[in-house]
Formats: structure tokens, sequence, C-alpha cells
């Protein structure tokens, strides 16, 4: 039998790990689970990734970069539709990591990588939503409407970050299987663009109301 580049078996273990943590929550995956899922041995496992933060920070770092891609698109955000499609897909980014989020207070607690990042991922959010916000209404802000803008930025991220834990709670049990990923990821963008609304141009008003007609999700 052929032997696989080592590249391809930490590629692999990444794929797998992502996937277990995903659906069982990283708490309750353990490094021999992983090595069993992949029928490697554990000395395999451990060659490439000496313990299991090392496969999440590496997990966190895949993360990341492609968040950061994403959140620089939001300088191209010039139409409601544009806004939908960038907020729908900042939720699929989270979804595809979702344990991060799931897991998040346990993560920080014990985690020192994630704990120093994750905060300035936040600030990022915050800053491309904001962006965003200014972008959709008809006139740059007054003095006295800066703060409103950053609080809708602020409690946008808020919702990004803890959506998926607020479907958790309600469906414990099937809230975090893919089948359900569309229902969740829909509910969420469509509560975030009901932040957005006050804070619109009419035109750009008018555009989020038939978006948010067109795409409303089952109560959520």
């Amino acid at each position: 039998m052929t032997r696989k580049a080592p590249r391809r078996t930490a590629e692999r273990i990444l794929v797998h790990s992502l996937a277990l943590f995903n659906r069982f929550g990283e708490p309750n995956v353990s490094t021999t689970m992983i090595s069993a899922e992949l029928r490697i041995s554990p000395g395999n496992l451990y060659y490439h990734y000496p313990s299991k933060d090392e496969l999440i920070n590496t997990l966190f770092d895949q993360y990341q970069h492609a968040l950061l891609e994403l959140l620089a698109a939001a300088e191209d955000v010039h139409e409601a539709e544009d806004a939908w499609f960038f907020l729908h897909s900042l939720f699929e980014l989270i979804w595809q990591y979702r344990f991060f989020y799931r897991d998040l207070n346990h993560l920080l607690s014990r985690n020192r990588h994630l704990e120093t990042r994750f905060p300035d991922l936040l600030a990022r959010k915050k800053a491309a939503l904001r962006a965003l916000l200014d972008a959709l209404a008809d006139a740059p802000a007054a003095a006295h409407d800066e703060r409103a803008r950053d609080a809708v930025a602020a409690s946008m991220v808020v919702l990004l970050t803890y959506w998926l834990s607020y479907e958790y709670v309600l469906q414990p049990r099937s809230a975090m299987e893919p089948e359900n990923a569309q229902d969740a990821l829909l509910r969420g963008a469509w509560h975030v663009l009901g932040l957005l609304m006050p804070h619109l141009g009419e035109a750009a008003r008018l555009q989020m109301l038939t978006l948010i007609d067109a795409y409303r999700p089952d109560a959520g």
C-alpha cells in the first residue's frame, strides 16, 4: 500500500476533526475519537498535531483567514440585495465552523490562542457591519446618530455570534444537524436585517422590505 503524504494526512485530520467538533461539540470529542474515526493510530495523529489545542488553533486560523476575506467584501455592499448576500455568507461561514460559536465560552476559558484572537475578529465584524450600515443610509451620519449606528453594528455582531447558541437552546437535539442549517441561517440573517431597517434610507428600506418578505423564514 502506498503511504499517503504527511500533508494529505494532516488535511484529513482537520476535515474529520471539524466534522466531529461540529456534530458533538468540542468538549465531547477526544483525540482518541478522532484517530478512531480516521482509522489511524493516536501516535500518527500526535505526529501532525501534538495536542487537541493544536487542532483547534489550526482550524481557527483557517476560519479567521476565510472570515477576513469575506469581511473585506463589505466595502462592495451598496444595495440591499448585496447586504442580504453578505449577511447570509457570514452566517454560512459561521455554520461551517459552528463549534467555535456553540462552545465559545468553554474554548475561551481554556485556550489562550482563541482568547487573544477572537475579540479582534469581533471588532473587525463590527467595523465591517458599520461600514455596511453607512453605505446603505442615504446620507452620512449626523453627530448625534453616530452612537446609534455604532450600537446597531454591535447588536448585529452579538446576533451573529450567539444566534446558533439561541437555535441550540430551542432545539438541542436537532439545531446543529446539517439538514436544519438553511432554516437556521435564514432566521439569523432575517433578524440581523431587521436591526438595519430603522437606519436605512427610504430606497434601501423598500428594497430591504422586499427581500425580507421574499426570504421570510419560519418563526424563530
